[in-house]
């Protein structure tokens, strides 16, 4: 019986009010579709970065005629010191994972395939092309284990880590998701003032019934009740729909546009939908309840 009371509490409620309920389930919807989509863009970052930091290698680049570094100064490397400059990064296993010797008319060759449609490969001579080691690091980020062993060492011009390069570039991600997280955390608090004013308005229209429920001795739960469930319904429904949203985004946007345009990297899965979604219900459902649960007790005064 009390049960069929609230449930029509609800329901007259919710149409009483179906203007405000509306633009709780909207902006519900829109903050909790940006705080998806910030989720999101920091699971594709870590995608890409498992990705890329797990094909980095570290180069080491050996002297040639033209070098001007001070360790090139005895000219060009020798076939001694490339010898010993392999067998110490074979020493270095199980950090050194893999060893790639690339000659000068190997690099030269590489070159003319990556700028075959520039001039720029007319006019570069394989002389100008340093031979060099590809080293395939088992932990990227002890990439200063190698440069402090060849750095500036006879025979080696230069020491470069591709990760630096990527570094930059997720440095660039990571300011993006940092935005877009902090607009949505801003709109997470407009939620929660519109809910916050709905429920104000909800106690004042409805204030009559609920002090003939205090005056026949209803327990204060049992006054909120109805109150607390209408928030939870229209953030309930505002979660859907912004899981619907990202459902879309993934499937549409990222599978079926963005993935077969930039295959040269790997894009998020549905893992990362399936965790993400749970939790914008449960945050829209906790946050309303919480914003409903300390309004009510002031405007209702139980």
């Amino acid at each position: 019986m009390r049960a069929q009371f609230v449930a029509r509490e609800v329901s007259h409620g919710l149409r009483r009010n179906l203007t405000m309920t509306l633009a709780v389930i909207i902006t519900v919807a829109v903050s909790l579709g940006l705080f998806g989509g910030a989720l999101l863009l920091r699971a594709q970052v870590s995608t890409m970065k498992d990705f890329w930091y797990d094909k980095v290698e570290v180069s080491l680049f050996l002297c040639s005629k033209g070098s001007d570094a001070a360790s090139c100064a005895g000219g060009a490397v020798t076939k001694a010191q490339r010898d010993q400059i392999k067998s110490d990064l074979e020493g270095l296993k199980p950090l050194v994972e893999e060893i790639y010797y690339e000659s000068q008319a190997e690099a030269y060759q590489h070159f003319q395939e990556q700028f075959k449609n520039s001039p720029i490969a007319d006019n570069v001579r394989e002389s100008a092309l340093p031979e060099s080691f590809r080293v395939k690091l088992s932990d990227p980020t002890k990439y200063e284990v190698v440069a402090s062993a060849f750095a500036g060492r006879p025979g080696v011009e230069q020491v470069n880590d591709q990760r630096q390069i990527l570094d930059k570039f997720f440095k660039l991600l990571g300011s993006l998701q940092a935005i877009a997280l902090a607009i949505a955390l801003t709109m997470l608090v407009v939620t929660v003032l519109l809910i916050v004013n709905t429920m104000r308005v909800a106690a004042f229209s409805r204030r009559r019934e609920t002090s003939i429920m205090r005056l026949v001795g209803a327990s204060n739960f049992y006054i909120q009740l109805p109150f607390l469930l209408e928030a939870a319904f229209a953030a309930g429904v505002g979660a859907l729909v912004a899981i619907g949203a990202l459902v879309l985004t993934k499937g549409v946007l990222v599978d079926s546009i963005v993935a077969p345009s930039f295959q040269f990297t790997s894009f998020v899965g549905w893992d990362a939908v399936i965790t993400i979604a749970p939790i914008l219900l449960i945050t829209g459902i906790v946050l309303a309840g919480l914003a409903s649960f300390f309004t009510l007790r002031k405007y209702l005064r139980v």
